[in-house]
């Protein structure tokens, strides 16, 4: 694609009060150059007219999913094919629920889930609706597959209540929008991340373990694959779905996570690790199940490799990230783990505080100092997180191998 091309944009609309800030939202995007395809649900039309929104976009307006005048009468397929990115906006509780389910009831729904570009969705609903834990499990569904949620705002609603749910304002769509079009921090770069525990086995039925979720590494390996990574996800066992666009490699115990991290780690320019590894394997696992007895019963214990001190140690090693879980004097004792194994940059926190959280804070060691990420949701740590990863390993001299961006 030219740099001189401009972006392709399929903005579609549900229905929704909001549906305002959409008109002005596309006059924003013609004006800066855009070609805008508008989609409405019928629903839409309650709001603002077909009339409006084709003026603004100087496009015919699609809204029947049988639409004969799409070349080859296949709008649900062909609107989206030479599209840069979906928006929809607004996106109501109904849609993202659509979106989550994997429904294709309308043109629009349909659109979606044939699409083979990114997807930006902005809600906008009522408080309690978007408080209501279907809606907020149906956000978790869709991030984690990579759709890009813009939003929402809190203040006064036109039901008259005030609290979360607004659609952000169209000049702020419109900048979230030009950042979603921009080439990811990592665009092009193979990154290998490591997740979850791994389970060290005693005999057939017992198992040594950490107590790990897996939800940090899994938002980790979501983030670098917003910023455009060919990632590789060498996850112990979870009940985590993987985000989609990882190529997953599942292992079980801390050799065969040693083991795939070593298959793979040749093409890999940065190594996150995550996991939780087990420091300690059963000397020698029994075949059979031991039986329980009333007298106490030892176990031989022996140090399992360090996986993240192997890749660190390499002749030519990727650039490197550990993480630090500790239970006190956390600041202190990464630090001396981060410079005894030679890493640019270990990312600490308190294991009490974060096991099996949904949130987290975050303290950042680097060669220029510390820097703490405050409390949030862990996608959100992980995205900042990935991002001064990708500023250290620009700074280090690697080559981020970005796309032509266009005006």
């Amino acid at each position: 694609m030219s740099a001189n091309q401009p972006y392709k944009l399929l903005l579609g609309m549900t229905g929704g009060i909001a549906a305002y800030k959409t008109a002005e939202l596309c006059r924003l995007l013609v004006r800066s150059g855009c070609d805008v395809q508008v989609v409405m649900t019928e629903a839409a039309c309650r709001f603002v007219t077909q009339t409006t929104m084709q003026a603004l976009s100087g496009k015919p307006v699609v809204i029947d999913l049988w639409d004969a005048t799409v070349p080859s009468g296949m709008a649900h397929i062909q609107l989206s094919r030479d599209r840069d990115l979906i928006v929809v906006a607004p996106a109501s509780a109904d849609f993202l629920a659509k979106l989550a389910a994997g429904l294709a009831d309308d043109l629009l729904s349909t659109l979606c889930l044939a699409r083979e570009c990114p997807l930006l969705v902005a809600p906008a609903m009522n408080r309690q609706m978007w408080e209501n834990a279907p809606t907020q499990r149906n956000l978790d569904l869709l991030a984690r597959d990579g759709v890009r949620i813009a939003g929402p705002a809190s203040g006064d609603q036109a039901c008259g209540e005030v609290g979360p749910g607004r659609m952000l304002e169209a000049e702020e769509l419109y900048r979230d929008i030009m950042a979603a079009l921009q080439p990811g921090a990592l665009h092009g770069v193979n990154v290998l991340v490591t997740a979850g525990p791994t389970l060290e086995a005693i005999d057939p039925v017992r198992a040594i373990t950490n107590r790990s979720s897996g939800r940090m590494g899994y938002a980790v390996a979501q983030a670098a694959l917003e910023a455009g990574a060919r990632l590789t996800l060498v996850s112990g066992p979870t009940a985590l779905v993987a985000p989609v666009g990882a190529r997953v490699v599942p292992v079980v115990s801390a050799q065969d996570m040693l083991d795939a991290v070593n298959a793979s780690i040749a093409d890999c320019e940065i190594f996150i690790s995550v996991a939780a590894v087990a420091d300690y394997r059963v000397a020698q696992p029994k075949i059979e199940k031991i039986k329980k007895q009333d007298q106490a019963m030892m176990l031989e214990l022996v140090p399992t490799v360090d996986i993240l001190a192997s890749v660190a140690g390499r002749p030519k090693p990727p650039f490197c990230v550990g993480f630090a879980a500790e239970s006190r004097d956390l600041e202190r004792l990464a630090e001396d783990k981060r410079r005894r194994k030679r890493l640019p940059l270990i990312v600490a926190n308190l294991a009490q505080d974060a096991i099996g959280a949904e949130e987290s804070e975050l303290l950042l060691l680097d060669e220029a100092g510390r820097h703490l990420l405050p409390k949030a949701p862990k996608l959100v740590q992980a995205r900042l997180l990935v991002d001064h990863v990708a500023r250290l390993f620009r700074a280090a001299g690697n080559s981020v191998k970005l796309k032509a961006v266009r005006p």
